[in-house]
């Protein structure tokens, strides 16, 4: 058996390498001498890069749609900390530097968190959804990611009504597993974000047009069972197309995954399943 980390120990080791962790981010932000984002403005810059949306509330396995409700009201209350940010040439965006603690003091309710491989909840839970937002729309720019945090290699709920491939999501827990990326173009970018009554939306825009378009495609999806165990894999890649010619530039693979699916196989599609 594998030996457990400090973390694993007990609820109180968990606690204290939290506290930990989120002292040692503060500390870095003090001192780590690197310009991060401050400047709103409500005029939106003129040209739209990259518009998405994701619904709210979505009904995954069996867990309790009272945190979906919950949910949505973090995300009514983080999303107006990011909207109309301007991300300027050489700055950090970082989300949690951006959004803060999300406290009960502050009107955040219990959501749906992953802890451990397994879906648990505690205060704030569900603003994944919103860097998984901004993640999407980045991906479809030239900015740079610099920090982002994965679901440990698991898919722990059934597709439901997807809208991007699997494994393109991320990890955020205040404030150590934070969500950055950096602006090393020469020009601005902005970022809008807000909710309505169904979904979380945004939209990423500049001062101008940018000389090539970002296409993420999915490869080789599928099930394998290994033992008793089903994974699911998939190969992300990002195409960058040169607008003027429209021909492919270059091709990189943003992430190959192998993730243990932990929901009944039922809801594996039997088309999806390979015997490799």
């Amino acid at each position: 058996m594998a030996r457990k980390l400090f973390c694993e120990i007990n609820p109180l080791t968990y606690r204290i390498s939290r506290i930990k962790g989120i002292f040692l981010r503060k500390l870095k932000w003090i001192i780590d001498n690197k310009r991060y984002i401050n400047t709103f403005n409500a005029q939106k810059l003129s040209t739209k890069i990259y518009k998405h949306k994701s619904l709210i509330r979505r009904q995954l396995g069996d867990v309790d749609m009272r945190l979906q409700e919950n949910k949505a009201i973090n995300l009514n209350l983080a999303a107006p900390q990011v909207n109309n940010i301007i991300i300027k040439p050489g700055e950090i965006f970082s989300f949690w530097k951006l959004v803060g603690n999300c406290t009960e003091k502050k009107g955040y309710k219990e959501g749906l968190v992953i802890k451990s491989g397994r879906s648990s909840k505690g205060i704030g839970g569900g603003l994944c959804q919103f860097t998984n937002l901004i993640h999407w729309m980045v991906l479809h720019s030239p900015l740079e990611i610099i920090e982002h945090h994965h679901h440990n290699q698991i898919d722990m709920f059934p597709d439901y009504g997807r809208q991007v491939p699997f494994g393109t999501g991320t990890s955020i827990l205040y404030n150590y597993l934070d969500y950055q990326f950096v602006n090393n173009t020469d020009q601005e970018f902005q970022l809008i974000t807000y909710t309505t009554e169904k979904y979380l939306c945004g939209e990423l825009r500049s001062e101008r047009s940018l000389k090539y378009s970002y296409h993420i495609v999915e490869e080789n999806n599928h099930f394998v069972k290994e033992g008793d165990t089903y994974y699911r894999k998939n190969e992300i890649y990002r195409k960058i197309i040169d607008k003027r010619t429209g021909k492919m530039v270059k091709k990189e693979l943003i992430k190959k995954n192998c993730s243990k699916v932990l929901y009944d196989s039922k809801y594996i599609p039997i088309e999806m399943i390979s015997s490799n």
